[in-house]
């Protein structure tokens, strides 16, 4: 069932690489720049959202590997807990004005407290380039 034109559901990205909060950091920081991403969501054995981890979050890590010449700790000691979310069936407005008064470039898209993919500035961006 295809959702309705003027939802997110329908423009959001459902292909989302996700990350599980007891991996390694460097694993997590080199998969973000194998995929060329610069986030992901992190999500628990459950599937549930749990934080998202950004590059501005691996920076952190980055700078305790400089001080201590090593990598260490999880995307859970360095990812963002408190993640902002969007309801599927929002409309197109109402994520513009989110992105409006937010300074992420993404938020995971949930329906039914279940994550079901994630929309950015550039999916929003071609849902209204679409639309006119």
């Amino acid at each position: 069932m295809t959702p309705p034109a003027g939802t997110i559901a329908r423009y959001m990205t459902t292909d989302v690489i996700s990350l599980a909060p007891d991996i390694e950091i460097n694993r997590a920081i080199a998969l973000l720049l194998t995929k060329r991403i610069s986030g992901a969501p992190v999500l628990d054995r459950s599937r549930a959202l749990v934080g998202i981890l950004t590059k501005k979050d691996c920076f952190k890590a980055a700078l305790n590997a400089s001080y201590y010449q090593q990598w260490g700790g999880l995307v859970s000691d360095y990812m963002s807990g408190d993640v902002e979310t969007l309801d599927a069936e929002l409309d197109l407005i109402g994520a513009a004005q989110r992105f409006l008064t937010s300074t992420y470039r993404r938020f995971p898209v949930m329906r039914e407290g279940e994550m079901v993919g994630l929309l950015s500035r550039t999916d929003l961006l071609r849902a209204f380039n679409a639309m006119w």
